[in-house]
């Protein structure tokens, strides 16, 4: 019996996953399927209920999510009062996107609007404290395009801030 070659990166995966420590992973699970219709592909909880672990998948992509276990050094992003992380999303429309995780529960921190770099874009903070950018790509544009187009904008709204 010859063993089986199994592949690095398992079928269906990308070589960076986002893995998300939540308080509350499971609400999380409903709002990600609320907000970016995210479907849910395993669910492993602990016999107290908590999930150690869980998968989604939003459009191609997964996203792994965990319970906050603060004695195993799992920590959540309000209990370390944020996150710097930004989780990005690309979508067919990023309007409707943000209304939808709007209405979810998420707070958008920044109205999408059309970005010097070719993108729709605008960002959200999630119930959970995650921040994320959604983006829908508008048009292809070369480096130097999209340098041309940052030097027209006045300095202090070079970032879309």
């Amino acid at each position: 019996m010859s063993p089986s070659r199994v592949r690095p990166i398992p079928e269906g995966m990308h070589s960076l996953t986002p893995h998300l420590v939540c308080d509350g992973a499971a609400a999380a699970i409903d709002f990600y399927k609320a907000a970016f219709g995210a479907v849910e592909l395993a669910r492993l909880p602990t016999p107290d209920g908590k999930l150690m672990h869980a998968m989604l998948r939003i459009g191609d992509s997964a996203l792994m999510l965990v319970d906050a276990f603060p004695q195993m050094g799992a920590l959540d992003p309000k209990a370390l009062r944020g996150s710097p992380v930004t989780i990005h999303l690309f979508v067919p429309d990023v309007d409707a996107t943000l209304s939808q995780a709007q209405r979810a529960g998420a707070r958008v921190t920044m109205p999408a609007q059309d970005m010097f770099w070719g993108d729709r874009y605008g960002q959200l903070e999630d119930p959970f404290g995650h921040r994320w950018s959604v983006a829908t790509h508008l048009q292809d544009l070369t480096p130097e395009q999209i340098q041309a187009n940052l030097e027209k904008l006045p300095q202090d709204m070079s970032c879309g801030t």
